[in-house]
């Protein structure tokens, strides 16, 4: 189970910092996601981190703005999200490796 937390509404230049908490499967076994899906557009993904946080990726659109981390001791992934702009406006998944757990998704709304 995946359980995203920390969305909500942001004024733009704001932050955010979401949290996914796992349970019932190895956490430290996965890589994983930050997925997102603004309203009427595709899922995008926004970040992913390594087993061990060892190595990271960023889509283009959020390089440099947002941060992804993981605790494995904790069985939880982060998104520190900064300079926040109306297009970051979507809804926020948590999603492993395969077989590709999903989170519930947390709103982010930057208004």
């Amino acid at each position: 189970q995946l359980v995203e937390s920390g969305g909500g509404l942001v004024q733009p230049g704001g932050s955010l910092r979401l949290s996914c908490a796992a349970s019932g499967f190895t956490f430290s076994s996965y890589w994983m996601y930050w997925v997102r899906q603004a309203p009427g557009k595709e899922r995008e993904g926004v970040a992913a981190v390594l087993l061990r946080g060892e190595d990271i990726a960023y889509a283009d659109a959020v390089k440099g703005q947002f941060t992804i981390s993981r605790d494995n001791a904790k069985n939880t992934v982060y998104l520190q999200m900064n300079s926040l702009k109306p297009e970051d406006t979507a809804v926020y998944y948590c999603v492993t490796s395969s077989p590709h757990y999903w989170g519930q998704g947390t709103q982010v709304t930057v208004s």
